[in-house]
């Protein structure tokens, strides 16, 4: 445990953030829907605080009423639940195929993952040799259109969707190769799917390009993208084969049916 986890207090220092965990774990304690009476009684809560508190878990979707008077856990925690298990089970998965791809290239080989309107880059694997001059940290973030990870997101979504996201962004550019029209975004994710992989030149940062596949879950949902960066005068073309069967081998890892895609 670091010093900084050792600062870190072992109950809530909010009195109502501590009483919603307490209602948390006695819904989880039973399969079927609770009444507040029973949920009041487990939890040692006055009915009409466990009422306010439960009404915010309901407004949240932490929490469902499936009739009056009645609560179970919600969907938001399934859907919380399963993103973090499908970073966790991604990273382990990707981790020993990115090396070996990073091994063949030199090159930095990313693993990232959408998050609203940005991917975020989740691992990766780099050493000095690369010539990069920047090299994208983990937890690092950055804008959908313009990487070809976050093409690969876009591409999966609907004409609405993406029509959307272009009108929340504005499509901002950060180089004079940023894509910053919707026609052309469209052009650009319809070459996307046609050919199941995406590339960013120069978009996000004069001087390097990037090449990009799809990885899926078992469900054949794309959850991530492996990607390649270097310098603009060291990309090769002929990386893009490896990248996808690596990108295809991880998928594999974790379920994917290429007879369902």
């Amino acid at each position: 445990m670091t010093k900084q986890d050792s600062n870190i207090p072992s109950t809530p220092s909010v009195q109502v953030i501590e009483r919603m965990f307490t209602l948390i774990d006695v819904l989880a304690s039973r399969e079927e829907a609770m009444t507040l009476k029973d949920i009041s009684d487990k939890a040692g809560l006055h009915p009409s605080t466990a009422h306010r508190i439960l009404n915010d878990l309901v407004l949240g979707r932490f929490a469902d009423r499936p009739q009056p008077g009645s609560y179970r856990l919600g969907m938001r925690l399934l859907e919380l639940g399963n993103l973090v298990k499908g970073r966790l089970n991604v990273r382990d998965a990707a981790i020993a195929p990115m090396r070996e791809l990073h091994k063949l290239t030199q090159q930095p080989v990313n693993l990232s993952m959408r998050q609203g309107d940005e991917i975020i880059y989740v691992e990766r694997a780099y050493s000095e040799r690369s010539g990069m001059q920047v090299v994208r940290a983990i937890g690092g973030r950055a804008p959908l259109h313009l990487t070809s990870v976050g093409k690969l997101f876009l591409a999966a979504d609907d004409p609405q969707r993406i029509r959307a996201y272009a009108t929340r962004t504005g499509l901002q550019g950060h180089t004079k190769n940023s894509i910053t029209d919707l026609a052309t975004l469209e052009r650009e994710l319809s070459r996307v799917r046609q050919y199941g992989q995406a590339s960013d030149n120069e978009e996000l940062e004069l001087g390097v390009r990037c090449m990009a596949a799809g990885i899926y879950d078992d469900q054949n949902k794309l959850i991530a993208g492996l990607s390649i960066s270097s310098p603009s005068s060291r990309m090769e073309d002929s990386w893009m084969p490896r990248l996808k069967e690596t990108a295809r081998e991880i998928s594999k890892t974790l379920g994917f049916n290429e007879r369902r895609a």
